[in-house]
């Protein structure tokens, strides 16, 4: 059966109203008794449906040919292959014959067999009937005229495809073809961009965006608020951007970053290896486990061996075999000092020292105390300021009375673990009673012997073991337990209390006369030069305790090693005093000759009424070399050591520190006041603050004690006490300073080209003005 034949039996399930090509570009696909199925070449975009076979010619009322164009496919089949899927998918069971032929199925042939051999005629006649009568009686030219401009737009499509592919560097042919291909398939279009093998222009990427609209495609770079998806439209933007302008490389982009640039992943199976190689990588792992594994155990077994050493012993006895050979620092609280002192190594504290004397006394002769029934204080607590010689006592005893010394700092008992410092108390007694008698010496205790409210519960442990060993059930005889503060006030009260700390020996900071025998101490194995005053040191050096006069010496001997000098001279001395007293100067620091006579005048103020103000201290130096964080000061001390101050002289330190300010404001005026002052206003303020609420030297006041958060009403008053005091100091040095005018230049020009000046140059500068009486009179007003 020929083509021709078969497509006038043809009808379809449904007549859509689109013209038929002509029937020469059909091809049979498949056949059967009841359907027939025909394709036109796939060069045509072209297919056809499975339709029914009509044996009647009389019910052919619709249209004998159906075809749908290049968007749409058949059966969910490719456009390109339709003529064989549709072959293979659609034949049912029963179909036979081949292309160009129409045959009938096994049934159908055994029951008519006469019938079956006049088919072909039949269908022949019928056709040509059928073709003539339609032919003549509906011929439809506006079809075939409809037809003529599709072809040649198909024709179109293919010549355009066949150059682009031909050139695809040509971006005018691609653009044209992307155009073109919009028009009837936008998945082209979508697909044929995304493969990247043909040159595009912003023409090109405007015909892919309009595809990925048309297609809804554009949704997969849009935002998902359910799935938290970002949003990818920027990234596809910019590779657009990039596309258009013609940078873009495919070997450089990064993969990963969308659906189209997927990042692929090699898996590699581990069967693959050969069976040697996982042999040998199983060895090499294994003994580089053993490596590790044997190296952290023998650092685990030497840290473990060093922390039981430090622990100076592990059970009840206290005292284990490790004291024998672990170091002496780790096994502190089991071995005594023996770098030792005497009493002549201690000066400048001998009502210290004779209070400890019977200590002393007792380590060498218990029976002289014992035989009367008197028994020695347990404890003995040394008290003072920092660097008096509290620790140096101590050794002093022990060295005295010829007894072991165990010495141990307070912030040495405790460590990261919990119940270490318990245990290193426990050890330390077990260690002196073996020892016994000796002298146990725990400097800065309050580390651990704070109220123990302010302390967690391992902490308290300590205290508490502590607190036992002083004063148990057992006993501690021929143990003198000695310790050092700075803050006795902030120790446990169970602590201090008679029975554990009996005595309480308060350790002051040296006289003049303490003082020089301090120095004499330090200085008895250096080399002096002629002009060393030590009587004179001590005097210039009121406050200072042994640990700053130790220091004094120690910067006075390197200054003269550095200078080359064979021995100290005063002049290293006085330098060395001045060093600790004023700091460091700064010689290198740039300052402006403004400032510079800014701060000749502040400093000259406070020079003039520190000498001409009663019960202001001597004036020891004033200059205007930068020290230590000042541009310039006024060093004052005191002509003796002071145990008390009075109102009188705590007003002349007001005045004092007015003296600077007042002076800038005479000189410069109000508008050029600097924050020079500001540190002298922060000292006079606190300084009145302390006459009004603490000393009760205010008649609006009167005689309390008010520092511990008074009342509101109260506060008021104290503030406008302290700034009648403040107001009051500022209008007398007003006075002053106007008085002495000529004075104050005097010195402040003087600052200006020595820039550091002593007592007596500045007595020289000034008799001139005063008529040879100032220095005087201020030294007898101090002396009052």
């Amino acid at each position: 059966m020929s083509a021709i034949q078969a497509s006038l039996l043809c009808r379809p399930f449904f007549s859509p109203y689109l013209p038929c090509p002509p029937i020469p570009f059909y091809r049979l696909t498949a056949a059967s008794h009841l359907f027939v199925s025909f394709s036109i070449d796939c060069a045509h975009r072209r297919c056809l449906t499975v339709c029914p076979l009509r044996a009647l010619p009389e019910k052919y009322e619709r249209n004998p040919h159906v075809f749908s164009s290049s968007k749409y496919r058949i059966n969910g089949l490719p456009e390109h292959n339709c003529r064989e899927e549709l072959t293979g998918e659609l034949e049912p069971p029963g179909v036979v014959g081949d292309l160009g032929s129409v045959e009938k199925s096994p049934e159908t042939e055994g029951k008519n067999d006469e019938q079956g051999k006049r088919f072909p005629l039949m269908v022949f006649l019928v056709g040509l009937w059928d073709s003539v009568r339609r032919g003549l009686g509906r011929l439809n030219l506006s079809e075939w005229l409809n037809w003529w401009p599709f072809w040649r737009q198909e024709k179109r499509l293919e010549r355009l495809i066949a150059e682009a592919d031909a050139n695809p560097k040509d971006i005018e042919k691609q653009s044209a073809l992307l155009a073109e291909l919009n028009k009837h398939s936008p998945e082209s279009v979508i697909r044929r961009f995304e493969q990247r093998d043909h040159a595009v222009d912003s023409r090109g990427v405007a015909e892919y965006l309009r595809a990925l609209v048309v297609t809804n495609s554009i949704a997969e770079y849009l935002p998902d608020g359910q799935s938290g998806k970002p949003s990818s439209l920027p990234m596809l933007l910019q590779e657009l951007k990039d596309r258009a302008a013609g940078n873009d490389d495919g070997q450089f982009r990064s993969p990963g970053i969308s659906d189209k640039q997927p990042l692929h992943v090699v898996m590699v199976d581990p069967k693959a290896s050969s069976r040697s190689a996982r042999f040998a990588q199983e060895l090499v792992s294994t003994i580089i486990f053993t490596v590790v594994v044997g190296l952290m155990w023998v650092m685990g077994a030497a840290a473990l061996q060093k922390y039981i050493g430090s622990l100076g012993g592990i059970g009840t006895s206290g005292v284990g075999s490790s004291a024998t050979y672990a170091p002496k620092d780790l096994n502190k609280e089991i071995t005594p000092e023996k770098n030792v002192k005497t009493f002549k190594d201690v000066k400048g504290c001998d009502d210290a020292k004779q209070e400890l004397e019977e200590v002393v006394e007792y380590l060498k002769n218990p029976a002289k105390f014992t035989r009367l029934g008197g028994k020695l204080p347990k404890g003995i607590l040394l008290t003072g300021a920092p660097g008096t010689g509290k620790t140096l006592l101590a050794k002093a005893i022990a060295g005295e009375a010829g007894v072991p010394f165990f010495y141990r700092a307070g912030s040495e008992f405790e460590e990261m673990f919990v119940g270490v410092g318990a245990r290193r108390v426990r050890s330390l007694f077990q260690a002196a009673k073996k020892k016994a008698p000796c002298i146990i010496f725990i400097d800065e205790i309050d580390a651990v012997g704070s109220t123990r409210k302010q302390w967690e519960g391992h902490t308290k442990k300590t205290l508490h073991q502590l607190l036992v060993e002083m004063d148990g059930f057992e006993q501690n005889d021929g143990i003198i337990l000695m310790a050092a503060t700075n803050l006795p006030e902030i120790l446990d009260p169970a602590l201090t209390r008679p029975g554990r700390f009996d005595r309480h020996i308060v350790v002051p900071s040296p006289d003049v006369r303490g003082r020089q025998e301090i120095l004499e101490l330090y200085l008895q194995e250096k080399p002096l030069s002629d002009d060393v005053d030590i009587k004179s040191i001590a005097r210039g050096t009121p406050g200072f305790n042994g640990a700053d006069l130790a220091n004094l010496v120690n910067i006075a001997a390197i200054k003269a090693a550095v200078e080359g000098a064979d021995k100290l001279a005063s002049a290293q001395l006085e330098f060395a005093k001045d060093r600790i007293i004023m700091g460091t100067e700064r010689k290198t620091m740039y300052i402006s000759e403004e400032s510079k006579k800014l701060t000749a005048y502040h400093e000259s103020g406070h020079a003039i009424v520190a000498l001409n103000t009663v019960g202001a201290h001597p004036i020891h130096k004033a200059t205007i070399m930068p020290r230590g964080s000042a541009l310039g000061m006024v060093t004052q001390l005191p002509s003796q050591d002071e145990t008390s101050i009075s109102k009188r002289q705590l007003l002349a330190r007001l005045d004092v520190c007015m003296g600077g300010r007042v002076a800038e404001e005479l000189i410069f005026g109000e508008e050029h006041v600097t924050t020079g002052a500001s540190n002298d206003l922060h000292t006079a303020t606190e300084l009145a603050q302390y006459m009004v609420s603490s000393c009760g030297m205010s008649n609006a006041i009167g005689p309390v004690n008010l520092k511990e958060r008074p009342g509101s009403e109260m506060q008021s008053r104290i503030d406008a006490e302290v700034v009648k005091l403040l107001r009051d100091a500022y209008d007398r040095v007003k006075r002053l300073l106007k008085k002495h005018e000529s004075a104050l230049h005097a010195l402040a020009n003087a600052l200006l080209e020595y820039e550091t000046l002593n007592a007596e140059e500045i007595r020289r500068i000034l008799n001139p003005f005063q008529g040879g009486q100032l220095y005087e009179q201020q030294e007898e007003l101090a002396l009052a």
